[in-house]
């Protein structure tokens, strides 16, 4: 795995992310947990009481925010780091009265989801699309495990300002993709087009400087 996913699997990091390294985004535009989940509750009214994978959940922030909404008869927390999801079992067990019955921890690839086709109501995944090692693998393997109707709503950063178009901002991000695995989305129409190729309709977006949420809906 490329260097971008090796890190959040260190026992530090993973302790780190949800004591400070997270609150960090707010440079990016990110809103803040609470914020985002209201977002991301928009978009999600159409499945709602459905199922839902909280897709490189990381520590289990989001995760536990649908779990304790109960709005969903399920939330599948997956990551691929055992050490976030040690995390994310740890703050479930120093919740009292936390719903533990809907709620299950799960390690996978995003790229290879152990699901089989058309199970899953809802994907979100939370400031997670850039370290994907394959955006289009894992976008077009979400798009498997989506029942028809079903909903996928992800945020990242997004750089798109007025010097994107230059060369040596794609090769800086092709060099980025080479050496760490992190990704530079650079512009709108990229994201839409990553979903559209994998059989996801209806692309939306919101933006906040180079935070942006969006949403897609597989087709019927």
């Amino acid at each position: 795995m490329p260097i971008a996913t090796e890190l959040f699997r260190f026992p530090l990091i993973s302790f780190l992310y949800e004591r400070g390294w997270r609150q960090n985004f707010r440079w990016g535009g990110f809103p803040g947990p609470e914020k985002e989940f209201e977002m991301a509750k928009d978009y999600l009214k159409p499945v709602l009481g459905g199922n839902i994978v909280d897709a490189s959940c990381g520590s289990g922030l989001f995760s536990r925010l649908f779990a304790k909404s109960g709005l969903f008869s399920l939330v599948i927390a997956l990551d691929y780091s055992e050490n976030m999801l040690r995390e994310c079992y740890n703050f479930i067990q120093q919740e009292e009265n936390f719903p533990k019955e809907n709620l299950i921890l799960v390690r996978a690839d995003i790229s290879r989801l152990p699901f089989i086709s058309s199970s899953i109501d809802a994907v979100h995944a939370g400031a997670a699309l850039h370290c994907w090692p394959s955006p289009s693998l894992a976008v077009a393997e979400i798009s498997r495990v989506l029942r028809p109707g079903g909903v996928f709503v992800a945020t990242t950063f997004i750089f798109d300002g007025p010097f994107g178009f230059l060369p040596f901002v794609r090769d800086l991000r092709e060099n980025m993709m080479v050496t760490s695995g992190s990704r530079i989305f650079l512009s709108e129409r990229e994201l839409e087009d990553l979903c559209k190729a994998s059989g996801l309709v209806g692309f939306t977006c919101i933006r906040n400087g180079p935070f942006v949420m969006i949403s897609a809906t597989k087709l019927n």
